[in-house]
């Protein structure tokens, strides 16, 4: 979203029970990955599904000016002819990356062991994001940034042609750190290697095998894995089936549960082991929520939710591992957990402050204004579920999944919630209004 943007006040109400058969938007981690390696492979990928949401345009609108051709269709289709691992061509302006942590993270891998200066930026919340966490790891193998204090964007990229391979241990889970790195390794002559202390998304590695990489993963004593790749490698071009985005989902799915005798069909949703901890956490609570149609495609696998909001949800621990598998649903959870008899504890939470905004003290600040009792414990988010009251008005911060939450939290509460701004969804989730709005939600401008 601009700075320049004017901001979009947006209020959800007490609604009756949700009812729909519903598909949501592609999902963001495999759309983006789906343009990067198009176009690094050779021939055309053609790709259904894709999510057309900000964050991925500003990704395909950075393969075409590193030399890819995108197009699309006008029935939605798109097709990439991408120009070979080693071909990259050098930008001949800045790479906007819009909001895309993601793009600019993995795309930072790409370009650092390719001969090139890459020049990129974003919107004011990128802006704000650390980029070191990427950065260091990458200049191991050659490559030079330039950014400005405390590693933020805008970045400069100075890749290198005489790439290193580089065996990297992760200090936190993070499959954005581990993709760029894996992604530095397809120009790179050797081994590189990723050590993990818990699983992250493994999008990357499927990905990459589904466009003929060999990617070789092994589990570790600790629980952790080591995932390497030997390069230069040859990606060959392979079409795209995007299954529906986990995260998305998760925001119909909560207002399902917490709204009295709701009865919703998400479909086709991504199931990969590594994205579904959300699911396992509301089964956990009591939530009933049946998969349906499991079925596999281009590596992952794809199923229907089936979701019914009969059962009253009670409060868990969330344990710590759990968490690199649902990082960006937490938000959604916390409101499930506000709904939920009891107390929820969320363990292990650090990564939530380095994501679109610090985003334990943002769901923080809105339970807060909506009168949900809560603390913070060290990286824990403990919230004390039951009445809802409701009333307040939510700061977003630009972050796309803090307005849906919070959008969420005012279905069932007992007043209004607002969220200061609603554009900064078109993100990740541009129909998001609409297909609310088709399964019975009250969303009306702030203050109507």
């Amino acid at each position: 979203m601009s700075s320049s943007q004017t901001k979009r006040p947006l209020q959800s109400l007490n609604s009756r029970a949700l009812k729909g058969d519903i598909r949501v938007p592609g999902d963001k981690s495999i759309s983006h990955r789906s343009l990067m390696f198009g176009g690094l492979a050779i021939g055309e990928t053609k790709i259904t599904g894709l999510l057309e949401g900000e964050d991925v345009l500003a990704t395909a609108e950075a393969m075409r000016k590193l030399g890819a051709t995108v197009n699309r269709d006008n029935d939605g289709t798109w097709h990439v002819t991408g120009v070979g691992v080693g071909a990259l061509r050098e930008p001949d302006s800045v790479i906007d990356m819009g909001n895309a942590g993601t793009g600019i993270r993995l795309m930072a891998g790409i370009v650092a062991t390719h001969p090139i200066t890459t020049f990129f930026t974003g919107d004011v919340s990128l802006c704000k994001r650390p980029m070191g966490r990427v950065a260091d790891p990458l200049a191991e193998f050659g490559a030079q940034f330039i950014t400005r204090e405390r590693g933020r964007p805008p970045m400069a990229v100075i890749g290198t042609d005489e790439a290193k391979p580089v065996t990297y241990t992760l200090p936190m889970a993070s499959a954005q750190v581990k993709s760029a790195v894996l992604l530095a390794g397809l120009n790179t002559a050797g081994t590189t290697t990723v050590i993990e202390p818990k699983p992250s998304r493994d999008h990357t590695e499927r990905m990459l095998r589904h466009f003929g990489v060999d990617v070789d993963v092994s589990i570790n004593d600790d629980g952790g894995r080591t995932v390497s790749l030997t390069g230069p490698v040859e990606m060959k071009a392979a079409d795209i089936v995007v299954p529906t985005d986990p995260s998305s989902a998760a925001f119909p799915l909560v207002a399902a549960l917490i709204n009295p005798e709701s009865q919703v069909t998400i479909r086709d949703v991504c199931l990969n082991p590594l994205r579904t901890g959300l699911i396992t956490t509301l089964i956990e609570m009591g939530g009933d929520i049946t998969i349906t149609n499991e079925r596999e495609e281009a590596g992952e696998t794809i199923g229907d939710l089936v979701v019914s909001g009969k059962n009253r949800l009670t409060g868990i621990v969330v344990p710590a591992e759990r968490a690199p598998s649902m990082i960006d649903e937490y938000p959604v959870l916390a409101v499930a957990a506000a709904y939920a008899q009891g107390e929820t504890r969320m363990c292990g939470l650090e990564e939530l402050r380095v994501k679109e905004s610090d985003r334990l003290a943002a769901v923080a600040a809105g339970l807060a204004a909506n009168g949900i009792i809560h603390r913070i414990e060290g990286d824990d988010l403990i919230v004390t579920g039951g009445d809802v009251p409701g009333g307040g008005m939510v700061e977003t911060h630009l972050d796309h999944r803090i307005a849906m939450s919070f959008l969420v939290l005012g279905l069932g509460a007992n007043d209004p919630v607002a969220v200061d701004d609603a554009n900064p969804i078109a993100t990740s989730f541009p129909s998001f209004e609409a297909l609310m709005r088709e399964l019975g939600a009250n969303l009306a401008p702030a203050g109507s």
